[in-house]
């Protein structure tokens, strides 16, 4: 375990205690309507990132209750130093604006109705300059890994992905929090034939069976709708990579996590509240979504293996990507952070993989770019449940 223990990096100590590490200063849209103005308050204050979306307005229901906590989520997470949120109108903007304050960070607030967008944009920018100022002034502090929150979602899975990368992934995860750290996992469909192995490790009664009834859910919808899944489930990369069946694939995607136990679970975008653990969060098994909830939910770090060759990114959160299979290592080379191809030939042990990934992580905590970041992948996608009003 001393892999993890010894271990610190300089990030991030917010006013409510959690640890980031980044420090972005965020502009964010409450509706779709209000994009341009904050896309535009973007290109005028350097320092500031935009996050345009599609949705925000009559959505109604469970629907309108997860875009809210996604975007409250997405303002709260600890790689935010300060946000400016802007919407049509003041109610719902009142609402992010205030919840996300609740965390301490400073937050700007402003609505279009009565002003437009020229005196609006001017007075976010205003706002945004200053907190840009005042964010370039944080220090980051030396920090004990454990108290770093990490998701972890996989991508273009093949069969690399189920004998190597995700076992890395999971040793990492046994290692992490016996040591007391925050590890989220998800990808609900993704786990279809192996869910009472999951369910076998959650070792709270009443959390098991808020995992079946989530994975019920889920599965009921599908069914509904009498679909073959095929080709999204598997996905076609996955098919090519040698997973026949959604049967194999989740024996590969539970390897994430080892044999480590199951401390709670968690509906889309929803914040741990009992303390350290290994997290389920129900999420798509699509990647931008997917991490856009773990983001949501407080993750600060994500470690995304993959096959056949995924390239997300995230805005706010960093993307690890980690790969065992060679020939994508060679040929999409700029997308990989970590190379875990040697334990398929005999090179590595999980633990020498593992620890490989330990220090990767470590660095990109204390501020490395990842390869998604530098390529400029900051793909920010809300889920959605349902038709709008």
């Amino acid at each position: 375990m001393g892999m993890i223990s010894d271990k610190t990096f300089y990030g991030y100590r917010r006013p409510n205690g959690a640890v980031g590490v980044r420090n972005h200063v965020v502009v964010l849209p409450v509706d779709d309507i209000s994009n341009a103005a904050a896309e535009a308050v973007g290109k005028v204050i350097g320092g500031t990132m935009a996050l345009p979306h599609p949705y925000g307005r009559l959505q109604f229901g469970p629907d309108l209750q997860l875009f809210f906590d996604t975007m409250i989520g997405t303002g709260s997470n600890p790689n935010v130093a300060a946000l400016v949120v802007i919407g049509i109108e003041p109610k719902w903007t009142a609402r992010i604006a205030d919840a996300v304050a609740e965390t301490g960070k400073p937050v700007a607030r402003f609505h279009i109705e009565g002003s437009g967008d020229l005196k609006t944009i001017e007075r976010a920018a205003r706002a945004a300059q200053q907190l840009v100022q005042d964010a370039s002034e944080i220090q980051r502090v030396e920090i004990p890994l454990p108290e770093l929150w990490i998701s972890a979602k996989c991508g273009e899975s093949d069969t690399t992905s189920g004998l190597g990368s995700n076992p890395t992934v999971g040793r990492f995860c046994e290692w992490f929090t016996a040591e007391g750290g925050t590890f989220f996992f998800g990808e609900t469909s993704e786990l279809t034939g192996g869910e009472h192995i999951v369910a076998e490790r959650v070792v709270d009664g009443e959390q098991r069976a808020k995992f079946q009834r989530l994975f019920d859910e889920h599965e009921q919808i599908i069914l509904e709708q009498e679909a073959d899944l095929m080709g999204s489930q598997p996905t076609q990369g996955n098919i090519v990579g040698g997973l026949s069946t959604i049967e194999e694939k989740a024996m590969g995607n539970i390897q994430k996590i080892g044999r480590a136990t199951v401390h709670g679970v968690l509906e889309m975008a929803e914040p741990p509240r009992r303390g350290p653990g290994l997290y389920f969060m129900d999420t798509s098994s699509a990647a931008a979504e997917s991490v856009t909830l773990f983001a949501a939910g407080g993750a600060a770090l994500h470690l995304f293996t993959t096959g056949q060759g995924n390239i997300i990114g995230n805005p706010i959160v960093p993307v690890v990507k980690l790969t065992a299979n060679p020939n994508t290592a060679a040929t999409m080379s700029e997308h990989v952070d970590l190379d875990v191809s040697g334990t398929l030939t005999g090179e590595m042990t999980l633990d020498d993989a593992a620890a490989a990934m330990a220090d990767v992580a470590v660095r990109t905590a204390n501020g490395r770019l990842t390869a998604a970041e530098a390529l400029g992948h900051r793909e920010f996608v809300l889920t959605r449940l349902h038709r709008t009003a």
